[in-house]
């Protein structure tokens, strides 16, 4: 377990603990036709910024939990389902961009169908791994988050807005579901596992839904502002395919003014928890990230 030193070197050490658990509750190789394995070892292991566990760590940290299998185990199945997301977001018939993370997307290398199947996979292991855990209440938690009143839910906000004029509350509500929804149920995983009561709870659920508006705002900036190399996916595409964005539903400035209220937010609404400190570092890495 990393010792607490320099936020940046330790941020390293949990990425490299998170990396490991990543890969040892993954399936054995041999138990997988090998393209499956391939293309899902493809998009889980090529890199990221592993925010969504690091939020999960955070979080259980903040209200007093220790780490432990069950902590680990909710990390890796917030990372599943999050790279489960992008696989499928970057298909052709949705987003279609051909990087991911810097190198070619899933769909690219193994084809559109594998690329399908390898994103279920990655969301049905997120919740055999969850239902190892001593606290079966997660899988509820993330199974509302990435459901159709969450994340899919968002897609398909996402898909309906596409090519239409941008308004700020319809791009509030898709940030909300498709960004949002993910983040909070992270950070409620990680209290639930360090038993966090329910003033805690509600804390980290704004904390979340805060958080989740301005880092889909900043990555809507990002898009606009920041360049393919930087972001390890194609800039620009918002705007080719006409996306609801918060930039196009006002302006970038308005766009940035939102996202640093939303990151204010999001640190006032851990007043009060016991370790906060690295929830609060997230903050900052998501709002004053370049890629």
């Amino acid at each position: 377990m990393p010792v607490k030193t320099e936020p940046g070197s330790r941020l390293a050490a949990l990425r490299d603990e998170i990396e490991g658990r990543l890969r040892s509750y993954l399936p054995q190789r041999d138990r997988l036709i090998p393209p499956l394995w391939d293309a899902v070892a493809h998009s889980l292991l090529g890199g990221g910024k592993r925010l969504r566990p690091l939020l999960v760590y955070a979080a259980c940290e903040a209200t007093g939990g220790q780490p432990g299998e069950d902590l680990w185990r909710a990390c890796a199945a917030a990372e599943y389902l999050h790279t489960f997301s992008l696989v499928h977001d970057d298909l052709p018939c949705m987003d279609d961009d051909d990087l991911r993370r810097g190198q070619p997307t899933c769909h690219k290398v193994y084809g559109e169908g594998m690329a399908v199947l390898a994103g279920d996979a990655l969301a049905v292991l997120a919740f055999e791994v969850l239902a190892a855990t001593s606290h079966p209440e997660l899988v509820g938690e993330f199974a509302r988050a990435i459901g159709g009143e969450g994340m899919i839910g968002g897609q398909v906000a996402d898909l309906q807005a596409e090519g239409r004029p941008a308004h700020r509350d319809q791009v509030t509500r898709i940030h909300r579901l498709k960004t949002a929804a993910l983040m909070v149920a992270c950070v409620r995983a990680g209290g639930i596992v360090a038993g966090a009561n329910r003033a805690a709870l509600n804390a980290l659920t704004v904390y979340g839904e805060e958080l989740g508006s301005a880092f889909q705002i900043k990555d809507d900036l990002l898009d606009v502002l920041g360049t393919t190399e930087s972001l390890g996916k194609t800039a620009g595409l918002d705007a080719r395919r006409a996306k609801a964005t918060y930039p196009s539903a006002t302006s970038v400035a308005e766009a940035a003014t939102q996202c640093e209220l939303h990151a204010t937010a999001a640190i006032s609404a851990l007043q009060g928890l016991r370790e906060p400190g690295l929830l609060r570092e997230l903050v900052h890495l998501c709002t004053q990230r370049e890629g």
